[in-house]
């Protein structure tokens, strides 16, 4: 990690000289996080199951004169996510930054939700950090350091009524970044995650259209006065991912503009 530290203190750009992966950046906070990384000078993978999509981001990127790839990859493939940290290592011959955004939100209290359901929230939000993770970690200890940003959510700290898969789900990824923070800090390795709490996102979107409620309902229950951007929750990141946070190790930071969960 020192080396690219150096080359990011004499270029300006925080992030020069590393190459970081980002999960589910194909749209949403995942997007906002592949544009703010690349703005900072990083270069990124764009990953995403949607291939159409990640090639999509990475397009804006490249106009917008950084540098980026797509991968398309499937987080329920074990291999496949380890191949995809391989490929970055060896086409960059680093991996500085990882960034588990990738997730899934099914509605239902435990006697509604399906098992299929249930299944396949754990299938996407939380089985991929363990093999990603795994792999990043056996790169990043050898180059010195590395960091961990893992998106979690309010609601994996405080419970939001009928949706049990998606609040359980996000609170291992909570008990996951803390221990992995601990296991591994001493490699200089950091780990942290991300708490959103309300965040406009076509997830959050297609939620309130089969909801029947509204944005306006939404910025009502914030005491900031509305809901946040994914743009706001990729400086967070970026934060987190950066020299500017030496010393968070294990924290996991709500972003939620004051709103209790709704």
């Amino acid at each position: 990690m020192e080396k690219s530290m150096t080359d990011s203190a004499l270029t300006g750009s925080p992030f020069a000289g590393r190459a970081c992966l980002v999960t589910g950046a194909g749209g949403g906070i995942g997007s906002a996080i592949a544009r703010r990384l690349a703005h900072e000078g990083a270069t990124v993978v764009v990953a995403d199951i949607d291939e159409t999509a990640a090639k999509a981001v990475v397009e804006g990127i490249a106009a917008d004169g950084g540098t980026a790839e797509a991968a398309h990859f499937d987080l329920g493939d074990g291999e496949a996510c380890r191949q995809a940290v391989d490929d970055a290592v060896a086409r960059y011959g680093r991996l500085d930054v990882l960034v588990n955004n990738a997730g899934i939100n099914r509605r239902g209290n435990l006697l509604d939700l399906s098992a299929q359901d249930w299944e396949a929230s754990f299938a996407v939000n939380v089985h991929p950090l363990f093999h990603l993770c795994r792999a990043a970690l056996t790169h990043m200890a050898a180059q010195g350091g590395g960091a961990i940003v893992n998106t979690a959510s309010q609601w994996g700290l405080q419970p939001a009524a009928d949706y049990i898969a998606y609040n359980v789900t996000k609170a291992a990824v909570v008990a996951f970044t803390r221990s992995l923070a601990r296991d591994h800090a001493h490699q200089g390795v950091r780990v942290n995650a991300v708490c959103p709490g309300e965040i406009r996102t076509p997830m959050l979107e297609a939620g309130l259209a089969s909801s029947g409620r509204t944005v306006a309902e939404l910025d009502s229950l914030v005491p900031f006065g509305r809901i946040g951007t994914p743009e706001e929750v990729a400086a967070l990141v970026a934060f987190l991912a950066s020299d500017e946070a030496p010393y968070m190790c294990g924290s996991i930071v709500e972003i939620t503009g004051g709103q209790a969960v709704a």
